[in-house]
């Protein structure tokens, strides 16, 4: 390619912040095979349909990249469970798959760079507890993280209730009001048998 379109690669740095989609690659002037070449030569890493990371734009992916990417390809899907725990400080280890949540009518592909386990809610639960984070590269949703308990202990996700609980035992104790909120969403839901875990 000519010298020209990698100083025009070297101008999006400055405009965007690390991610790009196809549609604003192309109304800066890229072509589909300038854009493909690029992906050859390691300029651009594709991380989903229609989206790209500048892997040269002199910034490193965030933390919670995964979450940023996965709602990049699907802008509805929510961060869930164990993954909505360790995004927010609760647990220290990184679920090594990421768990994400749709509505059951949302039959669109998620297809990602690292793995996704999906989980389908009808309507009138999918919206519980939901809120937005805002970051510098981008925007996705997560439940907060007295949903994300309780999802864990309701529909199970392999880890015994004992050990999930003993896990996130020392930062519930630091949070008094948090601590409440779980026990009232729990005898909401009727989960009796993981509440008296809880209490004890």
């Amino acid at each position: 390619m000519r010298s020209t379109t990698y100083h025009r690669l070297d101008n999006l740095y400055k405009k965007y912040n690390g991610y790009i989609s196809t549609r604003e690659l192309r109304h800066e002037g890229f072509s589909n095979c300038q854009i493909a070449c690029l992906t050859e030569e390691n300029y651009l890493e594709r991380i989903c349909h229609g989206h790209y990371w500048m892997m040269q734009c002199g910034l490193e992916k965030p933390k919670d990249y995964k979450c940023i990417e996965v709602c990049l390809g699907n802008p509805r899907a929510v961060i869930a469970m164990k993954s909505a725990c360790f995004y927010q400080g609760l647990t220290e280890t990184e679920p090594e798959v990421l768990a994400v949540a749709t509505e059951r009518t949302d039959r669109s592909k998620i297809n990602m760079r690292f793995p996704v386990e999906r989980h389908y809610f009808s309507g009138s639960n999918f919206h519980a507890g939901m809120k937005t984070v805002k970051t510098e590269f981008g925007s996705y949703h997560i439940y907060d993280v007295e949903r994300s308990i309780c999802d864990i202990l309701r529909l199970g996700d392999g880890t015994s209730p004992e050990v999930f609980l003993s896990e996130i035992s020392p930062h519930l104790s630091q949070n008094k009001e948090q601590y409440e909120r779980i026990l009232k969403y729990a005898e909401m839901l009727r989960l009796s048998t993981s509440l008296s875990l809880f209490r004890k």
